[in-house]
């Protein structure tokens, strides 16, 4: 487990180190979010979405200045560790139970670090 767990962060600080932010699509962030994550998190990205409290634990605040300062402490390494799921089963669990099915998605660094960028954004703007 902490191998895996040491791979998601190094593969998310490998992702965002690859391309400079100002290279990041930030649409496709927000199209990626918008399909993928606004669900729980809300569209403001205060875990306001529809099955924000359906969860355990709840679905945190991501405007908050702790999660910011994670997001630009660990550049990458929260996305893709909360896409890739080192940690359980959360995610699945909570949109199996609310009768929610999501296509795959195949995950490229590029959107991991596209999501990182739109949400840093969002963050800044909150504020």
């Amino acid at each position: 487990m902490k191998t895996k767990i040491l791979f998601v962060a190094w593969l998310g600080a490998w992702a965002t180190a690859q391309t400079p932010p100002s290279f990041a699509d930030e649409a496709n962030g927000k199209s990626l979010y918008s399909q993928r994550c606004a669900m729980c998190h809300g569209v403001d990205l205060k875990g306001t979405g529809p099955l924000a409290n359906k969860s355990n634990p709840p679905t945190p605040d991501l405007t908050t200045l702790a999660f910011k300062k994670r997001l630009n402490d660990y550049p990458g390494v929260i996305v893709s560790s909360v896409v890739l799921r080192p940690n359980g089963d959360l995610i699945p669990r909570t949109l199996q139970e609310n009768g929610v099915k999501l296509p795959p998605f195949a995950w490229r660094i590029k959107d991991l670090r596209d999501v990182n960028q739109y949400m840093s954004g969002m963050i800044s703007r909150s504020r």
